[in-house]
């Protein structure tokens, strides 16, 4: 597929803002003069790399992808997501095709940047429809969001339903991969490739345990990146995040992600032993989404004993469910204990 047909007219013609840094060639400097900085060194007072040049060499030999590959984005993946609409989607003429329920910031970022989002149902047990998600495309459909595994109902789709789709579809597929690590099912990440109108999005925020630092990348053909590269801001991630970044990929997650995905299976099995658990459905995640006899009162009640979880009632098909985050194992005991306990 010829990906540069959909990218919009004025995003083609785009010139990038050039930094001072980009025009600079190298040499051996000693006097920076060039960028309007304070020159009183504290540590923080030079702009950091708009390239991020050494966090993408550490997350290329970590992902197996080509740093020519990968965009790195502040906001977590938000800021991925609405620059993909805005490389792609003329506003008010564009539309875009996601699955619902899912993660929301989908539906925001469309309407931000005046883009028609044509929601599609998951089946009943929370499956992709593949054939009604392609049957909800037209000729200005432009891209389709997948959260895989998704978010609130946790289950990661076939990598086979996720390539009939790319394979299916003249646009530009977007799979949400932030969960992805707490999955056995696989990426589409090794894909991008022999499919290059697949992008993939990944978080920092999840099993990186890095949420404060607001961080996340989007995977996908170079071509693509190139795109990304130009429209976002010049110093879109600061040194500190970069250099924080960088250093917690040499250190790894330790034993972190395993310790969540074994609660998550603990969890899964005690949560209906309590009287006011209905069903628990299966995770691909670190959560867990729990459908209760009443909903709003379980909360409620959770609330009141010190414990947050999330009341997804509202979404479509999630009528009396909550969310529940894998927490410490500490955490983990005692909401079991509370929700065990409710009623009594």
């Amino acid at each position: 597929m010829d990906v540069i047909t959909l990218i919009r007219k004025n995003i083609l013609a785009l010139e990038p803002y050039s930094t001072a840094r980009d025009e600079f060639q190298g040499g051996n400097i000693s006097v920076w003069l060039d960028a309007n900085e304070s020159p009183y060194n504290n540590g923080l007072n030079r702009y950091p790399d708009p390239h991020q040049k050494v966090l993408k060499e550490k997350i290329s030999g970590m992902m197996g992808v080509p740093a020519e590959s990968i965009f790195i984005g502040g906001a977590g993946s938000d800021e991925a997501i609405d620059i993909t609409f805005r490389i792609f989607c003329e506003p008010g003429v564009d539309n875009a095709v996601a699955i619902t329920p899912s993660y929301g910031v989908y539906k925001v970022a469309a309407a931000i940047n005046d883009v028609e989002l044509r929601e599609v149902q998951l089946n009943k047990d929370f499956s992709l429809p593949v054939e009604k998600l392609l049957d909800a495309v037209d000729k200005h459909t432009k891209l389709m969001w997948i959260c895989s595994p998704n978010n609130p109902t946790g289950n990661a789709f076939p990598k086979d339903d996720l390539i009939r789709l790319a394979d299916g579809f003249g646009g530009m597929l977007v799979v949400d991969e932030a969960y992805v690590d707490f999955s056995d099912k696989g990426s589409v990440i090794s894909d991008i490739f022999s499919h290059n109108n697949i992008i993939v999005l990944r978080t920092f925020s999840k099993a990186w345990g890095m949420a404060g630092m607001r961080a996340g990348m989007a995977f996908a053909v170079p071509e693509v990146i190139e795109f990304f590269d130009r429209v976002k801001y010049p110093y879109n991630m600061s040194s500190i995040v970069q250099d924080e970044l960088s250093r917690r990929i040499e250190e790894g997650t330790g034993n972190q992600i395993e310790e969540i995905k074994e609660w998550a299976k603990i969890m899964y099995e005690e949560l209906p032993q309590a009287q006011c658990v209905e069903k628990v459905y299966p995770t691909d995640a670190n959560f867990l989404l729990v459908r209760v006899s009443d909903a709003n009162a379980v909360y409620d009640y959770l609330i009141e004993n010190g414990v947050i979880v999330r009341n997804r009632s509202k979404m479509p098909g999630c009528g009396n469910t909550l969310r529940i985050t894998i927490g410490t194992p500490e955490e983990n005991k005692r909401i079991l204990q509370l929700i065990k306990d409710y009623g009594k």
